[in-house]
């Protein structure tokens, strides 16, 4: 038998510490129509709308007869649709971060475990997620739990560390990501390697998920799974894992 305790209580700090680096990082301006004789800013096609209706006590955008909302891009450009759109680009990214506990181990069952975290993002070309960390170890450094560096299935008795970002059922965990509101707004998913249920891998630096524009906000879980040999020395193992978002133009 082998108890784990899943350290990721630096999973929360250093998430946070991306988001700020990258807002400090993200403060771009898309280049607007302009020539010697003339300037076009954000301009609508509608009966009517106002981008900035203001007086000494008051601000406001006004929106009337509109003719479309949202999103569309190709592989050339992206525009947002809507008289209430902002041109100041936003990367948001929420962690559940926390102590996670894979609990008592042992070789004849798989544990696991199942952070979420949520991103969202505006005017940039997508995002990507990377994870970085190591495997849960004891706390001499005497052993290391095996990644798993290429893509497989959980195995009972063959000592396995790996995580996946989709819904599993062996074991019973996770989620696929999940578009808020709806498919029309988030497009986040879960990256090569990381997408195939039932299937878990660990190298640390991966990208584990993407989005290909920009995007409403997606709902992602992380399923981590561990698994122990007969062989796997006993005593308390410990780990984290950290993430870090990055916009894409």
């Amino acid at each position: 038998m082998l108890y784990m305790t899943w350290n990721a209580s630096l999973w929360r700090i250093i998430g946070c510490v991306a988001v700020l680096l990258l807002f400090t990082h993200t403060i771009v301006y898309a280049e607007e129509s302009s020539s010697a004789n003339y300037k076009l800013e954000e301009s609508f096609f509608g009966i009517g709308g106002e981008l900035d209706a203001a007086s000494g006590n008051y601000q406001a955008k006004l929106a009337a007869g509109e003719l479309a909302a949202g999103n569309s891009s190709s592989l050339n450009y992206q525009f947002q649709g809507g008289f209430n759109t902002s041109d100041v680009p936003l990367l948001e990214f929420a962690v559940n971060g926390g102590i996670y506990d894979l609990g008592i181990l042992d070789s004849s069952s798989t544990a696991a475990v199942t952070p979420s975290f949520t991103v969202r993002n505006y005017l940039s070309s997508g995002y990507v997620v990377t994870m970085n960390g190591i495997a849960p170890s004891l706390a001499d450094g005497g052993h290391t739990l095996t990644p798993m560096t290429t893509l497989a299935a959980a195995q009972p008795g063959t000592e396995q560390f790996g995580i996946n970002m989709v819904d599993n059922s062996n074991p019973n965990a996770g989620t696929d990501p999940v578009q808020v509101p709806d498919s029309s707004f988030g497009f986040g998913l879960a990256a090569t390697g990381y997408n195939s249920s039932d299937m878990f891998k660990f190298v640390s630096g991966d990208t584990i998920a993407i989005s290909p524009k920009s995007s409403g906000q997606t709902n992602y879980a992380m399923t981590i799974i561990a698994n122990v040999a007969s062989s796997t020395p006993s005593g308390q193992y410990g780990g984290y894992l950290t993430m870090q978002v990055i916009p894409t133009f």
